[in-house]
Protein backbone atom coordinates (compact mmCIF):
# COMPACT_ATOMS: atom_id res chain seq x y z
CA UNK A 1 0.00 0.00 0.00
CA UNK A 2 3.00 2.44 0.18
CA UNK A 3 2.85 2.74 -3.61
CA UNK A 4 -0.64 4.26 -3.09
CA UNK A 5 -0.89 7.97 -4.83
CA UNK A 6 -0.65 10.02 -2.32
CA UNK A 7 0.99 7.77 0.74
CA UNK A 8 3.53 9.05 2.80
CA UNK A 9 6.04 6.85 4.34
CA UNK A 10 6.21 6.72 8.16
CA UNK A 11 10.02 6.55 7.87
CA UNK A 12 9.86 9.66 5.47
CA UNK A 13 8.55 11.88 8.83
CA UNK A 14 10.59 10.09 11.42
CA UNK A 15 13.69 8.23 11.03
CA UNK A 16 13.56 6.98 14.34
CA UNK A 17 9.88 5.60 14.16
CA UNK A 18 9.16 2.72 15.95
CA UNK A 19 7.12 1.89 12.47
CA UNK A 20 9.37 0.38 10.42
CA UNK A 21 9.63 -3.62 9.52
CA UNK A 22 12.85 -5.24 11.63
CA UNK A 23 15.91 -4.99 9.28
CA UNK A 24 15.82 -8.51 9.32
CA UNK A 25 12.28 -8.05 7.75
CA UNK A 26 12.90 -5.56 5.36
CA UNK A 27 16.19 -8.00 4.07
CA UNK A 28 13.24 -10.72 3.03
CA UNK A 29 10.99 -8.18 1.23
CA UNK A 30 8.95 -6.80 4.02
CA UNK A 31 8.19 -2.92 3.45
CA UNK A 32 7.44 0.59 5.32
CA UNK A 33 4.10 1.53 5.64
CA UNK A 34 2.54 5.40 5.13
CA UNK A 35 1.75 6.74 7.89
CA UNK A 36 -1.03 8.89 5.92
CA UNK A 37 -2.37 9.64 2.53
CA UNK A 38 -2.39 12.76 2.09
CA UNK A 39 -5.38 14.27 4.88
CA UNK A 40 -4.55 12.25 7.72
CA UNK A 41 -7.79 13.92 9.74
CA UNK A 42 -10.29 13.23 7.10
CA UNK A 43 -9.09 9.21 7.13
CA UNK A 44 -9.41 9.31 10.98
CA UNK A 45 -13.45 10.80 10.59
CA UNK A 46 -13.47 8.02 7.74
CA UNK A 47 -11.89 5.34 10.75
CA UNK A 48 -14.18 6.45 13.22
CA UNK A 49 -17.62 6.90 11.26
CA UNK A 50 -17.67 4.48 8.48
CA UNK A 51 -15.02 1.79 7.60
CA UNK A 52 -11.45 2.30 6.21
CA UNK A 53 -8.24 -0.54 5.00
CA UNK A 54 -4.74 0.10 7.17
CA UNK A 55 -1.85 -1.02 5.94
CA UNK A 56 -0.17 -2.86 9.36
CA UNK A 57 2.29 -5.48 7.24
CA UNK A 58 4.81 -4.14 9.05
CA UNK A 59 3.55 -6.02 12.38
CA UNK A 60 5.74 -9.63 12.63
CA UNK A 61 3.87 -12.33 12.70
CA UNK A 62 5.02 -16.05 13.96
CA UNK A 63 3.88 -18.99 12.96
CA UNK A 64 3.91 -21.96 15.54
CA UNK A 65 2.88 -25.34 14.01
CA UNK A 66 2.95 -28.69 16.10
CA UNK A 67 0.11 -30.72 17.83
CA UNK A 68 1.41 -29.91 21.33
CA UNK A 69 1.06 -26.18 20.71
CA UNK A 70 -2.00 -25.14 22.52
CA UNK A 71 -1.45 -27.04 25.77
CA UNK A 72 2.17 -25.49 25.31
CA UNK A 73 1.45 -21.91 24.71
CA UNK A 74 -0.90 -22.31 27.50
CA UNK A 75 1.79 -23.17 30.11
CA UNK A 76 4.37 -20.18 28.90
CA UNK A 77 2.18 -17.46 28.21
CA UNK A 78 -0.81 -15.56 30.02
CA UNK A 79 -3.83 -16.70 28.53
CA UNK A 80 -6.00 -19.93 28.47
CA UNK A 81 -5.24 -21.64 26.02
CA UNK A 82 -5.88 -25.70 26.12
CA UNK A 83 -9.32 -25.51 24.42
CA UNK A 84 -7.95 -23.67 21.81
CA UNK A 85 -9.43 -24.62 18.04
CA UNK A 86 -10.13 -23.18 14.56
CA UNK A 87 -11.51 -20.26 14.67
CA UNK A 88 -10.32 -19.23 18.14
CA UNK A 89 -8.32 -15.65 18.34
CA UNK A 90 -7.33 -14.17 21.63
CA UNK A 91 -4.11 -12.22 23.05
CA UNK A 92 -1.78 -13.36 25.24
CA UNK A 93 1.16 -11.80 27.29
CA UNK A 94 4.60 -12.87 28.13
CA UNK A 95 5.92 -11.87 31.29
CA UNK A 96 8.76 -11.95 33.63
CA UNK A 97 9.69 -13.27 36.82
CA UNK A 98 8.49 -10.48 38.23
CA UNK A 99 5.69 -10.17 36.16
CA UNK A 100 6.38 -7.14 34.37
CA UNK A 101 4.95 -7.08 30.51
CA UNK A 102 7.90 -8.18 28.00
CA UNK A 103 5.97 -9.27 25.27
CA UNK A 104 2.03 -8.95 23.18
CA UNK A 105 0.70 -10.28 20.79
CA UNK A 106 -2.86 -11.39 19.10
CA UNK A 107 -3.46 -14.91 18.28
CA UNK A 108 -5.19 -16.94 15.21
CA UNK A 109 -5.85 -20.57 15.41
CA UNK A 110 -6.50 -22.36 11.84
CA UNK A 111 -6.37 -25.80 13.25
CA UNK A 112 -2.87 -26.45 12.17
CA UNK A 113 -1.20 -23.61 13.04
CA UNK A 114 -1.29 -20.64 15.76
CA UNK A 115 -0.36 -17.62 14.34
CA UNK A 116 0.97 -14.84 16.55
CA UNK A 117 1.20 -11.44 15.10
CA UNK A 118 3.35 -8.48 17.38
CA UNK A 119 4.91 -5.30 17.14
CA UNK A 120 7.47 -4.09 14.53
CA UNK A 121 10.62 -4.78 16.27
CA UNK A 122 9.71 -7.70 18.84
CA UNK A 123 9.55 -10.68 16.77
CA UNK A 124 13.03 -11.43 17.34
CA UNK A 125 12.61 -11.58 21.43
CA UNK A 126 9.49 -13.36 21.45
CA UNK A 127 10.59 -16.11 18.95
CA UNK A 128 13.50 -16.09 20.91
CA UNK A 129 11.12 -17.04 24.39
CA UNK A 130 9.20 -19.46 22.27
CA UNK A 131 12.42 -21.05 20.81
CA UNK A 132 13.75 -21.36 24.81
CA UNK A 133 11.24 -22.99 25.97
CA UNK A 134 10.24 -25.92 23.65
CA UNK A 135 12.06 -28.39 25.24
CA UNK A 136 11.01 -31.53 24.04
CA UNK A 137 7.38 -29.82 23.04
CA UNK A 138 6.05 -30.96 19.58
CA UNK A 139 6.33 -27.11 18.56
CA UNK A 140 8.03 -25.50 15.78
CA UNK A 141 7.66 -22.09 16.20
CA UNK A 142 9.25 -19.74 13.03
CA UNK A 143 9.71 -15.93 11.82
CA UNK A 144 6.46 -16.19 9.38
CA UNK A 145 6.73 -12.03 8.72
CA UNK A 146 8.23 -12.84 5.23
CA UNK A 147 4.84 -15.49 4.24
CA UNK A 148 2.12 -13.27 5.65
CA UNK A 149 1.18 -9.55 5.96
CA UNK A 150 -1.38 -7.73 8.30
CA UNK A 151 -4.26 -5.46 6.65
CA UNK A 152 -6.72 -3.92 9.13
CA UNK A 153 -10.42 -3.25 8.31
CA UNK A 154 -10.87 -0.44 10.69
CA UNK A 155 -14.31 1.25 11.85
CA UNK A 156 -17.81 0.45 12.35
CA UNK A 157 -18.42 -0.57 9.10
CA UNK A 158 -15.60 -2.97 8.83
CA UNK A 159 -17.69 -6.92 9.10
CA UNK A 160 -19.63 -5.52 6.35
CA UNK A 161 -16.81 -4.17 4.10
CA UNK A 162 -15.44 -7.89 4.98
CA UNK A 163 -18.12 -9.05 3.03
CA UNK A 164 -16.15 -7.65 -0.44
CA UNK A 165 -13.54 -10.49 0.46
CA UNK A 166 -16.53 -13.37 0.97
CA UNK A 167 -16.44 -13.58 4.98
CA UNK A 168 -19.73 -13.00 6.60
CA UNK A 169 -21.18 -13.16 10.24
CA UNK A 170 -17.99 -12.60 12.38
CA UNK A 171 -19.24 -12.66 16.10
CA UNK A 172 -18.50 -9.55 17.67
CA UNK A 173 -15.54 -10.02 20.62
CA UNK A 174 -16.71 -12.14 23.22
CA UNK A 175 -14.82 -10.84 27.05
CA UNK A 176 -15.10 -12.76 30.04
CA UNK A 177 -15.59 -10.08 32.90
CA UNK A 178 -12.66 -9.65 35.33
CA UNK A 179 -13.79 -11.03 38.89
CA UNK A 180 -13.11 -9.07 41.95
CA UNK A 181 -10.07 -9.75 44.13
CA UNK A 182 -10.27 -12.83 45.60
CA UNK A 183 -12.46 -14.39 43.88
CA UNK A 184 -13.42 -18.11 44.35
CA UNK A 185 -11.16 -20.56 42.42
CA UNK A 186 -13.65 -21.78 39.60
CA UNK A 187 -15.31 -18.71 39.06
CA UNK A 188 -13.49 -17.73 35.55
CA UNK A 189 -14.39 -20.52 32.84
CA UNK A 190 -11.43 -22.26 31.41
CA UNK A 191 -11.30 -20.57 28.25
CA UNK A 192 -9.52 -17.67 26.78
CA UNK A 193 -10.29 -14.78 28.69
CA UNK A 194 -11.44 -12.67 25.35
CA UNK A 195 -12.14 -14.47 21.89
CA UNK A 196 -12.00 -13.12 18.67
CA UNK A 197 -13.79 -14.95 15.77
CA UNK A 198 -11.36 -16.25 12.87
CA UNK A 199 -12.59 -17.08 9.33
CA UNK A 200 -10.52 -18.06 6.32
CA UNK A 201 -10.30 -16.11 3.43
CA UNK A 202 -11.37 -17.57 0.21
CA UNK A 203 -8.16 -15.78 -1.14
CA UNK A 204 -6.15 -17.18 1.75
CA UNK A 205 -5.23 -16.01 4.72
CA UNK A 206 -7.80 -15.15 8.31
CA UNK A 207 -9.90 -12.76 9.12
CA UNK A 208 -10.07 -12.03 12.87
CA UNK A 209 -12.63 -9.88 14.30
CA UNK A 210 -11.07 -7.22 17.17
CA UNK A 211 -11.75 -4.03 19.35
CA UNK A 212 -10.79 -2.02 16.49
CA UNK A 213 -12.54 -4.04 13.36
CA UNK A 214 -11.34 -6.58 11.36
CA UNK A 215 -7.90 -7.89 10.98
CA UNK A 216 -6.65 -9.36 7.45
CA UNK A 217 -3.63 -12.15 8.00
CA UNK A 218 -3.04 -12.53 4.45
CA UNK A 219 -0.51 -14.19 2.46
CA UNK A 220 2.05 -11.73 1.66
CA UNK A 221 2.37 -12.67 -2.23
CA UNK A 222 -2.02 -11.75 -2.03
CA UNK A 223 -1.57 -8.73 -0.30
CA UNK A 224 -1.86 -6.70 -3.48
CA UNK A 225 -4.67 -8.54 -4.86
CA UNK A 226 -6.99 -7.63 -1.18
CA UNK A 227 -6.07 -4.04 -1.58
CA UNK A 228 -7.49 -4.28 -5.08
CA UNK A 229 -10.64 -6.15 -4.14
CA UNK A 230 -11.26 -3.71 -1.14
CA UNK A 231 -11.12 -0.62 -2.71
CA UNK A 232 -12.58 -1.32 -5.84
CA UNK A 233 -15.82 -2.13 -3.82
CA UNK A 234 -15.17 1.47 -2.91
CA UNK A 235 -13.09 1.00 0.68
CA UNK A 236 -10.78 3.92 1.14
CA UNK A 237 -7.47 3.96 2.82
CA UNK A 238 -5.95 5.23 6.28
CA UNK A 239 -2.58 5.62 7.03
CA UNK A 240 -1.37 4.65 10.46
CA UNK A 241 -1.29 7.74 11.99
CA UNK A 242 -5.52 7.64 11.91
CA UNK A 243 -5.31 4.09 13.58
CA UNK A 244 -2.86 5.39 15.99
CA UNK A 245 -5.72 8.44 16.80
CA UNK A 246 -8.50 5.56 16.83
CA UNK A 247 -6.17 3.05 19.25
CA UNK A 248 -5.54 6.09 21.61
CA UNK A 249 -8.59 7.54 21.74
CA UNK A 250 -10.13 3.53 22.76
CA UNK A 251 -7.24 3.57 24.93
CA UNK A 252 -5.49 0.87 23.45
CA UNK A 253 -2.26 0.27 25.10
CA UNK A 254 0.93 -0.53 23.21
CA UNK A 255 4.05 -2.50 23.84
CA UNK A 256 7.03 -0.51 24.58
CA UNK A 257 4.88 3.03 23.64
CA UNK A 258 2.66 2.84 26.52
CA UNK A 259 4.38 0.70 28.57
CA UNK A 260 7.74 0.53 30.32
CA UNK A 261 10.14 -2.25 31.94
CA UNK A 262 8.13 -1.97 35.26
CA UNK A 263 4.58 -2.53 33.82
CA UNK A 264 2.27 -5.25 34.65
CA UNK A 265 -0.41 -6.09 32.63
CA UNK A 266 -3.25 -4.30 35.52
CA UNK A 267 -1.47 -0.86 35.45
CA UNK A 268 -2.31 -0.92 31.71
CA UNK A 269 -5.90 -2.84 31.43
CA UNK A 270 -4.49 -5.73 29.96
CA UNK A 271 -6.14 -8.22 32.34
CA UNK A 272 -9.36 -8.51 30.99
CA UNK A 273 -8.15 -9.23 26.85
CA UNK A 274 -4.75 -11.00 27.48
CA UNK A 275 -4.89 -12.75 30.90
CA UNK A 276 -6.88 -15.57 32.52
CA UNK A 277 -6.76 -15.39 36.39
CA UNK A 278 -7.74 -18.66 37.36
CA UNK A 279 -5.38 -20.87 34.05
CA UNK A 280 -2.79 -21.43 37.19
CA UNK A 281 1.23 -21.39 37.00
CA UNK A 282 3.46 -19.73 34.67
CA UNK A 283 5.84 -17.27 34.93
CA UNK A 284 4.85 -13.99 36.29
CA UNK A 285 1.62 -15.23 37.33
CA UNK A 286 2.37 -14.56 41.49
CA UNK A 287 2.50 -10.65 40.69
CA UNK A 288 -0.14 -10.35 38.74
CA UNK A 289 -2.35 -13.00 41.44
CA UNK A 290 -0.96 -10.74 43.94
CA UNK A 291 -1.82 -7.06 42.76
CA UNK A 292 -5.12 -8.28 41.52
CA UNK A 293 -6.51 -9.65 44.97
CA UNK A 294 -4.89 -6.30 46.64
CA UNK A 295 -6.95 -3.97 43.75
CA UNK A 296 -4.88 -1.34 43.54
CA UNK A 297 -1.50 -1.71 41.02
CA UNK A 298 1.05 1.07 41.88
CA UNK A 299 0.05 2.76 38.42
CA UNK A 300 -2.49 3.15 36.33
CA UNK A 301 -3.42 3.73 32.27
CA UNK A 302 -5.10 7.46 31.44
CA UNK A 303 -6.08 9.17 28.99
CA UNK A 304 -5.39 12.75 28.87
CA UNK A 305 -6.71 15.69 26.69
CA UNK A 306 -3.80 18.58 26.08
CA UNK A 307 -4.00 21.90 25.88
CA UNK A 308 -2.22 22.48 22.52
CA UNK A 309 -1.35 26.27 23.52
CA UNK A 310 2.35 26.28 23.09
CA UNK A 311 3.32 24.00 20.87
CA UNK A 312 0.85 22.04 17.85
CA UNK A 313 3.65 18.78 18.26
CA UNK A 314 2.33 16.12 20.43
CA UNK A 315 4.58 14.89 23.06
CA UNK A 316 6.96 12.35 22.22
CA UNK A 317 6.49 8.75 23.99
CA UNK A 318 8.29 8.74 27.57
CA UNK A 319 8.39 12.50 28.00
CA UNK A 320 7.95 12.92 32.07
CA UNK A 321 4.47 14.01 33.54
CA UNK A 322 4.77 16.18 36.48
CA UNK A 323 2.62 17.65 38.92
CA UNK A 324 3.95 20.31 41.09
CA UNK A 325 7.14 20.11 39.36
CA UNK A 326 7.80 16.26 40.25
CA UNK A 327 7.33 13.59 37.68
CA UNK A 328 4.32 11.09 37.97
CA UNK A 329 4.68 9.45 35.19
CA UNK A 330 5.47 9.39 31.54
CA UNK A 331 3.19 9.93 28.27
CA UNK A 332 2.86 6.71 26.01
CA UNK A 333 1.67 7.77 22.38
CA UNK A 334 0.03 11.40 21.25
CA UNK A 335 -1.84 12.28 18.54
CA UNK A 336 -4.01 14.90 17.15
CA UNK A 337 -7.23 13.32 17.05
CA UNK A 338 -9.90 14.58 14.70
CA UNK A 339 -12.28 15.62 17.66
CA UNK A 340 -10.98 15.84 20.58
CA UNK A 341 -7.72 17.61 19.72
CA UNK A 342 -4.31 16.96 21.43
CA UNK A 343 -4.68 13.21 23.39
CA UNK A 344 -2.08 11.37 24.94
CA UNK A 345 -2.04 8.38 26.86
CA UNK A 346 0.13 8.29 29.69
CA UNK A 347 0.60 6.00 32.50
CA UNK A 348 0.51 7.47 36.39
CA UNK A 349 0.77 6.60 39.71
CA UNK A 350 -2.03 5.42 41.00
CA UNK A 351 -2.57 8.26 44.16
CA UNK A 352 -2.71 11.04 41.12
CA UNK A 353 -6.27 12.29 41.49
CA UNK A 354 -8.29 13.01 38.31
CA UNK A 355 -8.77 16.84 38.79
CA UNK A 356 -4.98 17.06 39.01
CA UNK A 357 -3.07 19.91 36.91
CA UNK A 358 -0.68 18.00 35.21
CA UNK A 359 2.11 19.35 33.15
CA UNK A 360 4.18 17.93 29.97
CA UNK A 361 6.74 19.93 29.55
CA UNK A 362 5.29 23.60 29.00
CA UNK A 363 1.85 21.82 28.13
CA UNK A 364 -1.01 21.78 30.39
CA UNK A 365 -2.47 18.29 30.69
CA UNK A 366 -5.94 17.13 32.26
CA UNK A 367 -6.72 13.32 32.99
CA UNK A 368 -10.63 12.19 30.89
CA UNK A 369 -11.88 10.89 34.38
CA UNK A 370 -14.51 8.67 31.75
Amino acid sequence: MIDIAGAVAVESIDEASRDQPDPAHVAVGVRGVAAHYGDPLREQRVLDTEVGLVDRSHRGVIAVPGEERAGWLHTITSQHLTTLAAGDGTELLVLSPHGHVEQHALVAEDGETTWLDTEPGATEGLLAYLEKMRFFSRVDPRDATAERALLSLVGPAAPEALGTLGVTGLAEPDLVAVPGPKFAAGAVPPRASVRYDVRPLPIGGWARRGPLGVDLLVPRSAMDQVVAELRGAGVPVAGLWAYEAIRVAARRPRLGVDTDHRTIPAEVDLIGPAVHLDKGCYRGQETVARVHNMGRPPRRLVLLHLDGVTTDQPPTAGTPVTLDGRAVGFVGTAVLHHELGQIALAVLKRNVPDDAALLIGATAAAIDPS
